[in-house]
C-alpha cells in the first residue's frame, strides 16, 4: 500500500493524487493542466502488449498509458514520450511514486523526432492518443497546455503516424484513440505508412447514440484483414458504467 504521507511528499502545489484502482498504484494530476480522460483509460484496455513485448506511448501526458499498460499486460518495459516538460515531470513523479522506474522510462521530446530519438524499428508495440481535432476543428482553448493536447498544435495524426510506423518492428502492432469523424483520414494515412488496420471497435456513450470514439488496432506490414468488434457501450443511464466499463477500470460496483 502507498503511504499517503510519504506520497505528499511527491506533490507540488495545485496537483492532486487519483488511485487508478490497479496494484495499488496512483498516479499525479493537476486541474490546472490536461487530466487523463476515458480515452486513455480505454486505450490501455484494448492494447494487448505481451510477454518480452516493449511498448512506447507518443504524447504520454502524465503517464497514464504506460502505468496502466504495467499493470495490465505483461510487457517487458514501457517508454512515454512527452513534449511539455511539465507533464513529463508529473509522469515521472508518478513512476517514482508507484516504485516502477525499472519498468518505465518517461522522456522529454518531440514525437515528430521520436524514430530519431529512439531509433528505427525499436518498439513492439506503439500507443498514442493524440490530439483529436486539427485547425479547423472547433475552438482552441485559451489554456496552451490543454490546447496542446486537444488540437494539432505541436504535431499532426500524420506526424503520429509516421513515427509510429518508423518506431515500429516489422509486425509490430499500433494502437490508437481517436473520433470517428475522422476515419476516412486515418484509415488512408495508416494505409500510406504500412499499418494495417486489423482491428477496430467503436465506443458510443449510450446504446442509442452515434459513437464519439473509435479504437484501432494496426499491424506494420499486415495483410488486408479488418475485424469489427462489437460495440462497446460507456453508460447503461446517467452515472452508471456498463459492467465492462467497470472492468476495463477495475472499480468494484457498489
Amino acid at each position: 500500500m502507498i503511504n499517503m504521507e510519504i506520497a505528499k511528499g511527491f506533490l507540488k502545489p495545485g496537483e492532486r493524487l487519483d488511485d487508478l484502482h490497479r496494484n495499488n498504484y496512483h498516479i499525479i494530476q493537476d486541474t490546472n493542466r490536461f487530466c487523463f480522460g476515458m480515452d486513455a483509460v480505454l486505450l490501455s484496455g484494448f492494447t494487448k502488449v505481451f510477454q518480452g513485448e516493449r511498448s512506447i506511448d507518443l504524447g504520454t501526458g502524465t503517464g497514464i498509458i504506460p502505468i496502466l499498460l504495467n499493470a495490465k499486460t505483461a510487457g517487458e518495459h514501457f517508454t512515454g514520450l512527452e513534449i511539455q516538460p511539465e507533464s513529463a515531470d508529473m509522469a515521472k513523479r508518478s513512476v517514482a511514486l508507484n516504485k516502477l522506474e525499472d519498468k518505465i522510462d518517461i522522456v522529454v521530446g518531440d514525437i515528430k523526432e521520436a524514430s530519431s530519438i529512439f531509433g528505427l524499428a525499436s518498439f513492439d508495440v506503439v500507443t498514442s492518443n493524440p490530439p483529436y481535432m486539427n485547425h479547423s476543428h472547433g475552438l482552441v482553448n485559451p489554456d496552451q497546455a490543454k490546447a496542446i493536447a486537444r488540437h494539432e498544435i505541436l504535431c499532426t495524426l500524420e506526424d503520429v503516424i509516421r513515427e509510429a510506423s518508423r518506431l515500429l518492428k516489422p509486425k509490430g502492432r499500433f494502437y490508437l484513440v481517436h473520433r470517428p469523424f475522422r476515419l476516412v483520414e486515418i484509415m488512408g494515412t495508416l494505409s500510406a505508412y504500412k499499418l494495417e488496420p486489423k482491428r477496430m471497435r467503436l465506443v458510443h456513450p449510450y446504446l442509442n447514440k452515434e459513437p464519439n470514439m473509435v479504437l484501432i488496432e494496426c499491424l506494420k506490414g499486415g495483410k488486408s484483414r479488418l475485424t469489427i468488434e462489437a460495440p462497446l457501450i460507456v453508460y447503461k443511464e446517467p452515472n452508471v458504467y456498463m459492467d465492462e466499463i467497470y472492468d476495463i477500470y477495475g472499480y468494484i460496483k457498489e
